[in-house]
């Protein structure tokens, strides 16, 4: 498969772009956020969203998908990058769904992929514990009752926790704290007994909970994978993720350059452009390289999964894509804030949403220094 966009995905993206600019811009997230809204999107703009069929564009017709692969998902989810739009695009879709798709049961298919393509089920990954990424640091507990599983324990930054109708909870059923062995995932009813879920005010406005488990039963059918053996799922579901969130942030990023050098073009200091300063034109010639290197990497990503590359070449190109955006990411919205001046510090442009988005984005599933040293090992360093 070639690295380029065919015809469709680039009507997908054109189409993506349009319905982002008009129907969820960045003035929407300001309004979410200075009116305190609950849920922290807007219920009408993702209705529109799966109207379009976004919610269900990666998986299979069978189960009401459109088949229509991550690469084409990926330019949705960059455009909704460029707008910083507020959904359950990731969450639901990028991961929820993924890891139904990737380890769920016939039946865990049958029933949940359609309601998630139709928006009827918003999901959640309740898996982080701790300050930081750590996948297999598990101390959640699962222990056999009664034919089913009793969770006890608390999880952190479970991104759309509070408004998600099922969680995807990671507890160890046996094994050491760190082991990879002795994870496994368990469906979750929000609305369970047990099951306490409270938001976290974000500094880039975007949903996250901590979710605290007490005694919360589960089923049998509520296994996602093999017991024991979830890891073998969650780092598939993490990596598609990965490169998932490395396509918004592209988009983020874009956005965030594109800003900035017309700015350049406009402001003008001892009655000349600034644009036409030396040293802002290198500064600006150096993050031109940079995104360009990230949207290579993504796009090579995304298409790897859409061809079923092994595990081990999708693992490296989702923490490439990882690292590279994030690093670019954090870059580009910093020099946008310092070639603003002064007024790029306060909250009349929007260009300041750009560096807050990159401060979250970089710790969800793994920040630059997690993957620098996971790609160093997976290459056998």
């Amino acid at each position: 498969m070639p690295m380029i966009l065919n015809e469709e995905q680039v009507m997908l993206k054109d189409t993506a772009k349009d319905f982002c600019v008009n129907n969820a811009p960045i003035a929407q997230l300001r309004k979410l956020r200075d009116s305190n809204s609950k849920e922290g999107f807007d219920r009408d703009t993702w209705a529109s969203m799966i109207e379009l069929g976004w919610g269900g564009i990666p998986f299979p017709e069978e189960h009401g998908g459109l088949a229509f692969g991550y690469k084409g998902l990926g330019v949705v989810t960059e455009e909704t990058g460029r707008t910083l739009a507020a959904s359950p695009l990731f969450a639901t879709v990028w991961v929820g769904g993924t890891a139904v798709n990737e380890g769920g049961s016939d039946e865990q298919k049958s029933e949940l992929l359609p309601k998630i393509a139709s928006g009827e089920l918003l999901m959640a990954l309740a898996l982080e514990e701790g300050n930081r990424h750590a996948p297999y640091v598990i101390g959640t507990k699962a222990t056999p009752a009664g034919g089913g599983w009793t969770l006890k324990g608390k999880k952190t930054f479970v991104l759309d926790g509070h408004v998600a109708d099922k969680l995807i909870v990671a507890a160890r059923t046996s094994g050491r704290k760190r082991d990879r062995d002795g994870i496994t995932l368990f469906l979750v009813d929000r609305e369970s007994d047990g099951v306490k879920v409270t938001r976290t005010k974000m500094v880039d406005s975007r949903n996250a909970a901590n979710v605290q488990l007490k005694d919360v039963q589960v089923g049998r059918g509520d296994v996602i994978g093999q017991v024991d053996r979830g890891a073998d799922v969650l780092d598939r579901v993490l990596d598609i993720a990965r490169i998932g969130l490395s396509a918004e942030m592209l988009g983020s990023l874009q956005e965030c350059f594109e800003r900035t050098v017309q700015y350049l073009k406009e402001r003008e200091q001892f009655g000349v452009k600034i644009g036409s300063f030396q040293a802002l034109k290198h500064r600006a010639a150096d993050m031109f390289c940079e995104v360009e290197l990230s949207k290579s990497v993504v796009l090579e990503a995304l298409t790897a999964l859409d061809e079923g590359r092994d595990g081990a070449e999708v693992a490296k190109l989702a923490s490439l894509a990882k690292t590279k955006v994030g690093e670019t990411f954090t870059r580009v919205s910093r020099e946008g804030i310092q070639m603003h001046g002064g007024i790029g510090m306060t909250d009349e442009f929007d260009i300041g949403f750009f560096m807050k988005r990159a401060a979250v984005a970089e710790q969800i599933f793994g920040d630059v220094n997690f993957h620098r040293n996971r790609y160093g090992e997976l290459e056998g360093y």
